[in-house]
């Protein structure tokens, strides 16, 4: 399929041929991230599908940009980039496709073909369909990144126990930090499932982990 010409002016759009060159197998996460995945990084080849916290995808993103991976997120019109810059993401090579509309399958195969990593906002997708996109991300050696279920996905993370400080007991205060547990389940490698503590955000609005002592002493600290 032709890519669309709209999606051919992005700087750092890379060819099918050009991601199949010789690479690294994994890319790169912030260590706090590490444990959540097989390998220790984001597999090429692979879907993950995360649930409970956007903030988890723009995390998954932060090392992998600032690295030289290039990324492309479509179908998050209202994506939060103050939010995602805080967290670590290089947006000089973060392209957005906020609408793709009824063009959303076209517009992923396109990306799919054309960038290291590719986030998909919530979206509704039939399994046939997520089959064969599921197919493109492995042979392109990509990585979908997917906020919200996804059939089939190779690694389901979830977010639980989300925890806001900052407020004193009668309401008053500032939002600082968010208390949350991240698990990870997949297939094969990651059939067995990992959990971690992790502040997300940080009181400096990035992601700091630890057990719950490291925690607390970073929330007083910040």
């Amino acid at each position: 399929m032709a890519v669309p010409e709209a999606l051919t002016a992005i700087p750092g759009l890379r060819t099918a041929a050009q991601l199949r060159e010789p690479g690294p197998d994994v890319l790169t996460v912030l260590p706090e991230l590490a444990r959540l995945l097989p390998g220790g990084g984001l597999r090429r080849g692979s879907t993950v599908a995360v649930r409970g916290a956007r903030s988890l995808v723009l995390a998954l993103l932060a090392a992998a940009t600032r690295n030289g991976s290039w990324a492309a997120v479509a179908a998050l019109p209202d994506l939060g980039l103050a939010a995602a810059a805080e967290l670590g993401v290089d947006l000089e090579r973060v392209a957005l496709v906020p609408n793709p509309g009824t063009e959303l399958v076209a517009v992923l195969s396109a990306l799919v073909d054309g960038f290291d990593l590719v986030v998909l906002g919530p979206a509704s997708v039939s399994p046939q369909t997520a089959r064969r996109l599921a197919d493109r991300v492995r042979n392109r050696g990509t990585v979908l990144l997917t906020a919200g279920a996804w059939p089939g996905a190779d690694l389901e993370l979830k977010v639980s126990g989300r925890r806001w400080h900052g407020l004193t007991q009668d309401g008053h205060g500032h939002l600082r930090a968010r208390d949350v547990v991240a698990t990870s389940r997949g297939r094969g490698a990651a059939a067995r499932s990992s959990s971690v503590g992790l502040l997300l955000p940080g009181p400096d609005g990035t992601v700091t982990g630890g057990g719950p002592r490291e925690r607390r002493l970073v929330e007083v600290a910040g």
